[in-house]
């Protein structure tokens, strides 16, 4: 690790620069995926960043923000490598930890629950790239996704879930209402939204899962979404929808205001049953620093 200290992490991605540009050379699309208010996380990503953009990649980056009882030092300096890394990145969602407890229980070990985050950034990320990568009903290509996604700076992300027979609404009103939402999203420019189900997934319940979507965004708002069909889904529906094209800065106060009025007691730990640690990989550049 980097102790905490920011200056590290950017030392250390920057001594491995050659070898970070040959690894991303040709992507066409890259995701960093970090913790803001270490040393590592939030000294490397921008590193990182700029040199996938750089590259010609489209840049994502999705972070995550220290729980409240995590200290303001940690704060202060997630607040200040989140603005660095907005401005190396094409589009960059923020998912304060803090709000994670809206969305969880309350009795898992401590050790568990800095886990709900990595799964959070995973689940973003999936409902991304996805979109591309899956067979759907209705596909996406990633040039949709570049248009929604590319230099749309700051973006807020909610997931909702579903079953039953208004599992499709259910979700979408989950996900435009997503407790990870840290502002409505009626401001934005651009919607990605993701629906996925399972084969027995309907034509009639993806129309009424977007319009429910359509209806919470701006009336101008660039819309792009896409199906995905997970065998796995049956009888279930997932909706992620990403939302950018937000003035810089415009969901701090709310977030801030939220964190400190309502902080959360150590013992009110959430509990998780869905973090999978073979969803997780150690960039390249830091094997061989463990």
């Amino acid at each position: 690790g980097a102790g905490g200290n920011p200056t590290i992490g950017r030392e250390a991605a920057e001594e491995s620069q050659q070898e970070l540009s040959e690894l991303l050379q040709g992507a066409d699309m890259v995701f960093l995926t970090a913790g803001m208010g270490g040393g590592t996380g939030s000294g490397a990503a921008p590193v990182v960043a700029e040199i996938a953009r750089n590259n010609g990649a489209l840049t994502i980056g999705v972070v995550t923000k220290p729980f409240t009882f995590e200290g303001s030092r940690r704060r202060a300096i997630a607040e200040e490598s989140a603005t660095t890394l907005r401005e190396k990145v094409d589009t960059l969602i923020i998912i304060p930890n803090q709000r994670l407890l809206d969305v969880t229980d309350k009795k898992v070990p401590f050790t568990e629950a800095l886990k709900i985050a990595d799964d959070v950034l995973r689940q973003g990320v999936q409902g991304i790239s996805d979109l591309i990568v899956q067979p759907g009903l209705i596909n996406l290509d990633f040039a949709d996704v570049k248009a929604v996604m590319s230099g749309q700076g700051a973006a807020l992300m909610g997931i909702g879930f579903g079953s039953g027979d208004q599992r499709a609404a259910d979700a979408a009103r989950d996900a435009v209402a997503s407790p990870l939402l840290e502002t409505s999203i009626d401001g934005a420019r651009g919607i990605l939204f993701n629906i996925t189900g399972g084969t027995d997934l309907t034509l009639h319940e993806v129309n009424e899962a977007a319009e429910i979507v359509r209806a919470s965004a701006d009336k101008d708002a660039n819309i792009i979404f896409g199906t995905v069909i997970d065998e796995k889904m049956s009888g279930e529906v997932k909706i992620t929808v990403v939302a950018t094209g937000f003035v810089v800065g415009a969901e701090t106060s709310r977030e801030i205001e939220e964190q400190y009025s309502r902080p959360a007691p150590v013992e009110d730990v959430p509990v998780y049953k869905g973090f999978d640690p073979s969803n997780l990989d150690i960039p390249a550049f830091l094997r061989g620093r463990r």
